[in-house]
């Protein structure tokens, strides 16, 4: 891929897992920079899937503040499997807000807190969406799942303690 000069690309991958759902869950992501790889994960005892996968969004672009700054502005590709976070941000967002953070029927949208700090960070950077299949060999996003999964047993290992 080309980029314009002065622009450095960040290709992100994240996932979210969720047992049972509402579950422990868990969130994933794997940061590639610079020819470097940077991965996270973390988890919550009760939660959804969906907010496990919003989560893991708003984790990688929060990440994005410990990059080196090399006085180039960011590229960032974003990769997930959840169409509820690649929708949402690229086109649901748009019209959740104009309707104050209403959907179409009128009804509060789900996670308005999560989506909110997501739209607000997604505005600092230049970020492509991406849905990627899941569980379909993709590297990128099975790295991401297997962080996720990570995350719930760090999260059942706590329990445990």
């Amino acid at each position: 891929m080309q980029l314009e000069e002065g622009v450095k690309l960040v290709e992100i991958f994240t996932d979210g897992a969720c047992k049972g759902n509402p579950g422990i869950g868990g969130w994933g992501v794997c940061l590639k920079f610079d020819g470097e790889v940077r991965e996270f994960f973390g988890g919550e005892p009760v939660t959804t899937n969906n907010r496990m996968e919003l989560l893991a969004a708003i984790r990688a672009l929060q990440a994005l503040e410990s990059l080196p700054d090399t006085g180039q502005s960011l590229r960032v590709q974003l990769h997930t499997d959840s169409q509820y976070v690649q929708k949402g941000i690229s086109e649901w967002v748009h019209s959740w807000k104009k309707r104050g953070w209403l959907t179409a029927d009128k009804k509060p949208v789900k996670n308005e807190a999560l989506w909110k700090e997501l739209d607000q960070l997604s505005r600092r950077y230049q970020v492509e969406w991406f849905w990627v299949r899941g569980h379909n060999g993709h590297d990128g996003n099975e790295r991401a799942d297997m962080l996720a999964n990570r995350g719930v047993v760090s999260v059942l290992s706590e329990k445990a303690d």
